[in-house]
């Protein structure tokens, strides 16, 4: 992580000033994103607290002791005398978590000098700051460590810039579903609402309660579902500020210049190299890419730019590859803005893909559409219905311009969450 210090802004300082409030030393501070006197005073206080120079510098020795307010969980190595009542009440967790979290684990008999993940008292997964490719890693990172008996974590590929595409996968059934966000990096709110659903479903599920009016051992029972997160981490960190420098940095600024209509960085939905990733997929690009030279779209650009050749991003050959590895019953990539429901490619629709969008739009009140014509070349779901003559599904999240406030995304989870549900039973 990389150092912070006064002045600082961007969804680093957002990320800092989270776990500061997690903490406990949130008083007067926000995830605003700007490191001004508040968050110095919260940093040096800390720095305080846990034997650390309080210089207000957040470097590598402050990050390390922020870790377990990053990640969500603590490492414990049991001494003599510890119980898990302890345990729980000196870390604000509780005993059912503590052993969800450490399967195996004997609630009477905790062998000493064993280590055991104790996750804290707070939902992982947060709602109300910026997103980056690090604090991503960091949600897969917390899952991982307190669910490790319903979920597993790895990754599909890697980016331009080397990052990591990260998947989720839960569930053991024979139904196998793929879910996907952030195709476009000005479209990031798709990532926590995949990464707060799975936290949510582990949560019910741990819980014995209901997730969007059904049974998690229903859902988990019934199907194998995979999460892709976000495609595009270097696009988000470049769109969200948290890519201020460097080469990738001024190649972009490059290419965002000989397009005024994109203000730079908020309206890059690109890969870092300039390419839309949801236009690069083999059906119809050969259409895409003559509707978009049309528009004066012919190289490189912050948007709408289809590459030189199908697949040729790693990003979307990533999850070409994956796909057709996991070989999906049904399939939906999220996306904003619009509030509608796509499930055609050039009038095409596979056995069962009417009556599941119907659904969908029913659960979530959503339309559901023909796909128009500019709308239907070189995506993801466009080469899925082509390719697997299976359901694919295009969901259009939310009101407004791109992209949209993380303010809202407490409303697009709701409506979003009986497809979320429901796709995983469609089929």
């Amino acid at each position: 992580m990389r150092i912070l210090r006064a002045g600082d802004t961007g969804p680093s300082a957002e990320l800092l000033q989270l776990a500061l409030i997690r903490a406990g030393l949130g008083q007067g501070l926000s995830t605003d994103g700007i490191f001004g006197p508040a968050t110095l005073e919260a940093v040096k206080r800390f720095q305080v607290e846990n034997g650390l120079e309080p210089d207000g510098i957040v470097g590598r020795n402050t990050h390390r002791a922020l870790q377990s307010f990053y990640t969500g969980y603590r490492l414990h190595t049991v001494a003599r005398g510890d119980t898990l009542w302890g345990l729980a009440r000196r870390y604000g967790s509780s005993e059912d978590a503590i052993l969800t979290a450490n399967p195996g684990t004997e609630i009477y008999d905790l062998r000493i000098g064993s280590t055991l993940v104790i996750p804290l008292g707070f939902e992982l997964v947060p709602t109300g700051v910026t997103y980056s490719s690090q604090l991503i890693s960091l949600c897969i990172d917390g899952l991982a460590a307190r669910y490790p008996a319903l979920l597993h974590t790895g990754e599909i590929g890697r980016s331009v810039m080397r990052k990591p595409i990260w998947y989720i996968g839960l569930g053991a059934g024979e139904n196998r579903v793929l879910y996907n966000g952030a195709h476009h990096a000005t479209e990031w709110i798709t990532t926590p609402l995949l990464l707060k659903f799975a936290e949510r479903l582990c949560i019910a599920a741990t819980e014995g309660t209901e997730i969007g009016g059904h049974s998690p051992a229903e859902l988990l029972g019934h199907t194998r579902l995979i999460l892709v997160p976000a495609v595009d981490p270097d696009g988000i960190d470049l769109e969200t500020g948290e890519l201020q420098s460097g080469a990738f940095f001024e190649r972009a600024k490059q290419i965002a210049s000989a397009y005024p209509r994109y203000p730079f960085p908020r309206a890059w939905k690109a890969n870092i190299a300039g390419t839309d990733l949801n236009l690069q997929y083999p059906a119809g690009w050969e259409q895409a890419r003559q509707i978009k030279a049309a528009l004066g779209i012919t190289g490189p650009a912050p948007g709408d730019y289809v590459g030189p050749a199908p697949l040729s991003a790693p990003e979307s050959r990533a999850m070409y590859d994956f796909t057709r590895f996991f070989d999906p019953a049904l399939t939906i990539a999220w996306h904003t803005q619009g509030e509608v429901i796509y499930w055609q490619y050039r009038g095409r629709a596979p056995e069962g893909s009417a009556e599941i969008a119907a659904a969908f739009s029913r659960v979530s009140g959503y339309a559901a559409p023909e796909t128009p014509y500019e709308a239907g070349f070189a995506g993801y779901k466009d080469w899925f219905i082509e390719a697997f003559d299976r359901p694919g599904f295009t969901v259009e999240l939310g009101r407004g311009q791109n992209p949209l406030p993380i303010g809202d995304f407490d409303g697009i989870y709701e409506k979003a969450l009986g497809i979320l549900v429901l796709g995983m039973l469609s089929t």
